[in-house]
């Protein structure tokens, strides 16, 4: 769209359906590269992407060229079933509904890109379902327990 100029920076997190542990180390660099791609091929600039065998975050310069609910049901629906077809696990591997998304200024983003890149000594710190609750409590963005990501189970 001519004339159209925007600076939007947006971390999204997602889980592994019932937060199950299925991203495996094996595999986890070409699931990120694939879902790069994903992102790339929609018009957006990826700044950074990591995650845990449970659950993924992802930074990227958002384009006003489609709804981020757009975006990411082609992120997980894609991948999902990338993931199926190369048979990494053995069961049908699913991402759960939902996902969190949070913004940020472009002084900030190298600030975030440090902490998606440092996830695994982030994590031996705080669980996942705390780091989400902080993230909504940061954000000032109410809640409904019931519908945090479900435990495994």
């Amino acid at each position: 769209m001519a004339n159209t100029y925007s600076q939007i920076h947006l971390q999204v997190i997602f889980a592994v359906k019932k937060r199950t542990g299925l991203i495996q180390k094996e595999w986890k660099d070409e699931l990120y590269k694939y879902i790069t791609g994903i992102v790339q091929g929609q018009g957006h600039k990826l700044l950074a992407i990591n995650g845990m065998p449970d659950h993924l975050h992802i930074f990227f310069g958002m384009r006003p060229v489609q709804s981020l609910s757009d975006l990411m049901q082609d992120i997980k629906q894609d991948s999902s079933k990338w993931i199926n077809n190369k048979n990494f696990i053995k069961d049908k591997f699913e991402w759960q509904q939902g996902f969190g998304a949070f913004s940020y200024s472009k002084s900030q983003a190298p600030r975030v890109i440090a902490y998606i890149q440092n996830q695994e000594a982030h994590h031996r710190k705080i669980t996942f379902l705390d780091e989400y609750r902080s993230f909504h409590e940061k954000f000032e963005i109410e809640y409904d327990e019931r519908y945090f990501f479900k435990t495994p189970g």
